[in-house]
């Protein structure tokens, strides 16, 4: 079985996907030998760990540098955050997960927000016709990848959050999306309930106060995100390192 199959019933199982959130070859190593069966890159901790802000302000073609690297020493499916796609032309964003799709990648995930000088939701219809433009290319080649819809209501603190979100999955659903991202949302009610709205699989990502993994997976959901978070535990944790050195004047608390 390829990838992509593999990758595409990761999300059809009893037990939830956790996927490994990656920002480099060797945090991808890691995840694959510690067992995950699937990872993703994480936008944000690959933007940062490049010296970037999140929301597309590093290239694509850094992106793609980075994704190439990881692909080339796993052997476990990969899927890849583009963000809002990078670019805002149906067109380019087509070649951009063609491009990604080259590499061996199995999926994207792609939200329905844009980053200028401050993060906008987009018009959900006006959304929905990109799903479907990136859809019927893909189909009308051959193309397989999982295309996973986030959408960003709970994430940038909008009003009427879980009512605007249900209005949106069933849009994206109609569009042709593979599966739907809802990340911050962390309400087991809300959560049960976004479930039940969709037949497609229900992305949730890594919160303070989200459900363990037995409690998600019985509410129905089918994947779960670790997002940046891992990454910035990882970075602040070295923040406190550098700081012991410093202060006492000695490498010791290294080997401590």
């Amino acid at each position: 079985m390829d990838k992509y199959k593999i990758f595409n019933n990761l999300h059809s199982q009893d037990a939830a996907l956790l996927l490994g959130n990656v920002w480099n070859a060797q945090s991808a190593l890691l995840f694959q030998k510690l067992g995950f069966k699937a990872i993703g890159t994480s936008s944000a901790a690959i933007a940062t760990s490049l010296g970037y802000e999140d929301g597309e302000k590093m290239s694509f073609e850094d992106l793609l540098r980075i994704v190439k690297n990881i692909q080339s020493k796993i052997n476990i499916p990969l899927t890849v955050d583009i963000e809002s796609g990078y670019n805002r032309i149906t067109s380019e964003i087509i070649n951009n997960i063609i491009a990604l799709q080259k590499l061996g990648v199995v999926g994207i995930n792609i939200e329905d927000s844009i980053t200028n000088e401050e993060r906008k939701i987009v018009d959900a219809k006006e959304f929905s016709n990109t799903i479907e433009s990136i859809k019927s290319h893909l189909s009308d080649n051959k193309i397989d990848i999982f295309i996973n819809i986030r959408t960003d209501y709970y994430i940038m603190g909008l009003a009427n959050p879980f009512e605007e979100t249900l209005k949106r999955i069933k849009i994206y659903e109609e569009s042709g999306a593979d599966g739907i991202f809802v990340p911050c949302i962390v309400a087991e009610n809300e959560i049960k309930k976004i479930v039940e709205s969709t037949t497609l699989p229900v992305n949730v990502m890594c919160m303070p106060n989200l459900p363990d993994f037995n409690t998600l997976e019985t509410l129905g959901v089918k994947r779960i995100s670790i997002g940046p978070f891992l990454y910035n535990n990882i970075v602040s944790e070295l923040e406190k390192s550098i700081l012991k050195i410093t202060k006492n004047k000695s490498f010791n608390s290294i080997f401590a």
